[in-house]
């Protein structure tokens, strides 16, 4: 009878002991406390974003602005929805001039280009037998919008016009291109020839890696030398956000290119840099005259309330890669990532509110044990965050009726003894 007694009193006191013990600090717990709402806003995709800054829409069809180092889509209206061009597709025209030729080649005029304009569309009135050499070549096209001039680089490059173009579409592909299909080197129009804000913005991307490219696009105006057939050609860039003396300049502007057609609508693509970071802007089936205020609206939004951070400086197992951009006053804590391994390395991506603002590539053993830290940081911070959003009264409660149990399991045990 004692026996049974005292092994009683004894799992009362474990039990005491177990309940005492239960502190429900989880991380998962903790971290789904934490999910806020998504808010959308309008037709700009982007401000649905978990703690992305809220950006204004704009009168223009489609946009996009995305960050030169990390493509991360920094705004996004209507980015993905097919359009026409209209001259920006010049842009990929002069990418592969200058990938395929030197700036001092010759190019001779044919009926190819000298013929190839029609209905008033713009050129320099070039000749026949005319030789200009590729940099003027592309002083036409990007200032003068010249569609002779292009129209007779992609014969010179391709070997035809439509040799040219399919060499168009394999460099949009490469380019990783989803909905874009070219059928001239001009942006005339052409019902078969479309193309998203996203895809222009990966073309001006590859664009702006060159440094011809950049000159060129640069320039407010180039004159052309007497040739063979005709005195010297002035040229007055038609893109006006790089030309300091017009009230469109845009400080830090790049370069760009504008178009327009009855079909496509004003369109523009340009790219800037302020700050160390480089924003690409597209803008699609706008108003005329309102392109440029549309395309100087989300730069701004874009320098203004991104950041760019570098992680390789703290993390010594980041091999390439590891620069992000997010919102300003952001810091890396805010940041997922997703790891996918490849052979001997990771390739992770870093999120924001479930959006990708960067990549990295690491070497796996010091990655995993990044990983480890990392994830013992997040737990210990989601324990702390439980910790300060819950009372502390009911432990104390615990803690009192364990000690009144404890005192009469004590004086049970001193009594059972002494009997």
């Amino acid at each position: 009878m004692k026996k049974m007694k005292f092994t009683s009193t004894l799992l009362a006191l474990g039990l005491c002991t177990s309940l005492l013990s239960q502190t429900p600090i989880f991380a998962e717990e903790a971290a789904a406390a934490e999910t806020a709402a998504a808010d959308t806003s309008g037709s700009v995709s982007t401000n649905s974003i978990s703690g992305w800054p809220q950006a204004s829409d704009i009168s223009s069809e489609a946009a996009v602005i995305m960050e030169n180092d990390t493509n991360t889509i920094l705004y996004s209206k209507n980015a993905d929805e097919v359009l026409f061009p209209g001259s920006t597709v010049k842009i990929m025209t002069c990418l592969l001039a200058l990938e395929n030729t030197q700036l001092t080649d010759e190019i001779t005029m044919t009926a190819t280009g000298v013929s190839g304009v029609t209905d008033g569309g713009a050129s320099i009135s070039s000749q026949v037998d005319e030789v200009f050499t590729v940099e003027q070549c592309l002083y036409a096209v990007m200032l003068a919008s010249a569609n002779d001039i292009a129209l007779q680089i992609a014969e010179h490059v391709g070997g035809s016009v439509e040799g040219f173009v399919q060499m168009m579409n394999d460099r949009a592909t490469a380019l990783g291109c989803t909905n874009t299909v070219f059928t001239n080197p001009t942006g005339l129009p052409d019902d078969n020839q479309h193309t998203t804000a996203h895809d222009m913005a990966l073309i001006m991307q590859a664009a702006i890696q060159n440094e011809a490219f950049r000159t060129i696009a640069t320039a407010a105006s180039y004159t052309i030398p007497a040739t063979n057939k005709a005195s010297a050609r002035n040229l007055t860039s038609k893109f006006t956000m790089t030309d300091a003396g017009s009230t469109d300049f845009y400080e830090g502007c790049i370069g760009g290119k504008e178009g327009y057609t009855e079909a496509s609508g004003s369109t523009l693509v340009c790219a800037a840099q302020r700050n160390g970071m480089t924003l690409i802007g597209v803008v699609l089936k706008g108003a005329s005259g309102q392109t440029i205020p549309d395309a100087a609206s989300i730069l701004n939004y874009g320098f203004d309330q991104f950041q760019q951070l570098s992680l390789g400086n703290d993390d010594f197992s980041i091999v390439s890669g590891g620069n992000v951009v997010i919102p300003v006053g952001s810091t890396a804590d805010s940041l997922t990532y997703e790891d996918a391994q490849n052979g001997d390395t990771i390739n992770r991506t870093y999120l924001f509110g479930g959006t990708a603002v960067g990549t990295a590539v690491l070497e796996i053993a010091q990655a995993e044990d990044t990983s480890i830290v990392q994830e013992g940081e997040k737990n210990m911070q989601a324990a702390k965050t439980f910790s300060e959003k819950h009372t502390y009264i009911p432990y104390f409660i615990i803690a009192g009726i364990f000690l009144i149990l404890l005192i009469l399991l004590i004086w049970r045990m001193v009594k059972v003894i002494k009997s």
